[in-house]
């Protein structure tokens, strides 16, 4: 018997693609059809995330100046520095270079092409770049917007302009490291036919790629480049954007068909 959403598809004009494996199709559109679906919802995930963060930094430091969390805030950076040594500043100094500025781009542009190569398709790779572009963009937006000063220890990297909330290294571990571990996930779980074995591996390389954000908070925290609260904010507006952009990007297919007139 003939599938409902294949039977809509045809009425429609539209395609769809099953999910390997079964489950529920996934619709496949022309290129003119998906930007026309995720702009204004990628628009929309932006200026929500910008709206949660910048909210959230003015609380901090406008409205709770002197609140619990500042204090806990200072205590987390004195102890990160009174625990310095020459062999964990350099560790750190690796840590806080795994999302640093060349290095995401450099990353970022590797796995567009990578991507690109190893699928014969745009989407995968589109996803990753909107995920990292879009985090770095929200973080300038929300930087400019808060103002917040850097930690009082003294400081291991040279300071950038930007202000000490959120923190833009972590945001972009996770925009980046995890949503290539989401890509993978997602590739895994739509492949036909699909092993228990394919899967494992993406959750095991997924799993190792969620280790590199932590690892760059910390590293920040200790080079008293940001907060404690900065790099959880950080973390948090990543994530939320990954994970909306990959949401709307992935869910869906492109079909090389031209769309049906209407």
């Amino acid at each position: 018997m003939v599938d409902r959403s294949a039977r809509a598809a045809v009425a429609t004009g539209s395609s769809v693609v099953p999910h390997g494996g079964g489950g529920s199709p996934v619709p496949a559109r022309s290129k003119a059809e998906l930007a026309r679906y995720a702009t204004p919802r990628l628009l929309a995930a932006a200026v929500l995330v910008y709206t949660l963060l910048a909210a959230c930094g003015l609380l901090l430091t406008r409205v709770f100046p002197d609140g619990p969390l500042i204090r806990s805030d200072r205590a987390v950076s004195e102890w990160f520095f009174r625990q310095r040594t020459p062999a964990l500043d350099e560790w750190t100094h690796v840590g806080s270079q795994l999302s640093d500025t060349i290095t995401a781009i450099a990353l970022t542009a590797i796995l567009v092409v990578a991507l690109r190569l190893w699928l014969h398709r745009w989407l995968e790779s589109v996803a990753i770049l909107v995920s990292i572009l879009g985090e770095l963009f929200i973080f300038v937006l929300v930087t400019a917007t808060v103002h917040r000063q850097r930690p009082t220890v003294p400081h291991l990297d040279p300071a950038p302009p930007t202000s000490s909330f959120p923190s833009g290294h972590t945001g972009a571990a996770v925009a980046l490291y995890v949503g290539l571990g989401v890509v993978l996930l997602v590739l895994a779980r739509r492949s036909t036919p699909r092993p228990a074995a394919r899967l494992a591996w993406a959750a095991v390389v997924t799993a190792a790629l969620c280790l590199v954000p932590i690892v760059v908070a910390v590293s920040r925290v200790y080079r008293g480049m940001h907060f404690l609260t900065d790099v959880v904010a950080g973390a948090f507006a990543g994530g939320l954007w990954m994970a909306l952009v990959m949401t709307t990007l992935l869910h869906t297919r492109v079909s090389d068909r031209p769309a049906p007139l209407r």
